[in-house]
C-alpha cells in the first residue's frame, strides 16, 4: 500500500513539474546534428587547357570524363553538431565559404574557395595611449564548415592545384599535373604509360610510387621521388608539406560517368 501512495506522488509531482518546465522554456530538445547543402554547377570547357583549383580545403577528388565540359559538384558540411533550432546559423556559415568558378580565357578554368576576411590586425590600446599593433591575422576563417568537392574534367587536361589541408584524389587525367598541399594525404592515379617526368616531394612524409624511381631520397622527416621518361614526357609535379603521396599507374577506365 505504501508503495501504491509513492508511486502517485511521483506521478503526481512530475505531472506538476513537466508543465511547468515547458512554460520556462526547458522541455527536452530533439538531439543535436550536423548540416550539410549540396550544388552542383557545369561549365562548358574544351580538352587542352589549364584547369587551377585555388585555396580548396577538405576532401577534393578530381577525375577525367569525355565530356567537353567541367562539372564541380560541392558538399558544405558543419564540423560540430548543432541543435534542430540553429539550422539557421549552420546555413548561414555555409554562405559565408564561396566556391567560384571563373573562366579567365577560353583556354583557362579557375575555381577558388573564398573565405570570410578576418579582421586584418589586433590591437590593444595601453596607459598613455600607446597602442601596439601585431602582426595580420591569417585569412583561414572556415566558419567551421568543411568542404568536399568532386570535380570532373576532360581528361586532356593540364590541371594545377592549391590545397590547404585535407586529402587530395586525381585520376584519369592525361595533362601535364600541378598539385600542392600543406597537409594531408595525396593520391595520383596514372591512367596510361606515360612516359612520364615525375617530382615527388614531402617535407614530412612518404612517397610510394608504382613506378621505379632513378632517385629516390629519403632525409630525416621528408622524401623525394624522381622518375624521368624517355622522349616528350608528361610532367607530374607533386609537392606535400606534411603527409603523404602516392602514385599509382592502372590502365585507362574509358568513357564513364554518363548517366
Amino acid at each position: 500500500m505504501r508503495s501504491k501512495l509513492v508511486s502517485v506522488f511521483v506521478l503526481s509531482v512530475m505531472g506538476i513539474a513537466l508543465p511547468l518546465l515547458q512554460a520556462d522554456g526547458l522541455e527536452a530538445k530533439g538531439p543535436k546534428q550536423s548540416f550539410e547543402v549540396t550544388s552542383t554547377e557545369r561549365v562548358n570547357f574544351l580538352p587542352g587547357g589549364t584547369i587551377r583549383l585555388v585555396n580548396s580545403y577538405g576532401y577534393l577528388t578530381v577525375e577525367g570524363w569525355d565530356e567537353p565540359e567541367v562539372q564541380v559538384t560541392v558538399t558544405k558540411s558543419t564540423d560540430r553538431f548543432y541543435n534542430p533550432e540553429e539550422k539557421q546559423e549552420a546555413e548561414r556559415r555555409f554562405d559565408q565559404v564561396r566556391i567560384l568558378t571563373e573562366r579567365r580565357s577560353d583556354k583557362e578554368l579557375a575555381i577558388s574557395t573564398i573565405l570570410p576576411a578576418r579582421n586584418p590586425l589586433f590591437r590593444s590600446v595601453l596607459p598613455l595611449d600607446r597602442i601596439i599593433v601585431t602582426k595580420p591575422l591569417m585569412p583561414n576563417n572556415r566558419r567551421g564548415v568543411t568542404v568536399e568537392y568532386k570535380v570532373l574534367v576532360p581528361r586532356d587536361t593540364r590541371l594545377v592545384v592549391r590545397h590547404d589541408t585535407g586529402y587530395v584524389w586525381v585520376s584519369d587525367v592525361i595533362g601535364d599535373i600541378d598539385v600542392s598541399s600543406h597537409t594531408g594525404d595525396m593520391i595520383v592515379i596514372l591512367p596510361d604509360p606515360g612516359p612520364y617526368s615525375i617530382d615527388a616531394r614531402t617535407r614530412l612524409g612518404s612517397v610510394s610510387s608504382d613506378l621505379t624511381g632513378k632517385g629516390q631520397y629519403r632525409f630525416v622527416a621528408g622524401t623525394h621521388f624522381a622518375h624521368a621518361g624517355k622522349g616528350s614526357p608528361r610532367r607530374i609535379f607533386l609537392r606535400m608539406g606534411c603527409g603523404s603521396i602516392t602514385i599509382k599507374q592502372v590502365p585507362p577506365s574509358g568513357p564513364f560517368w554518363k548517366n
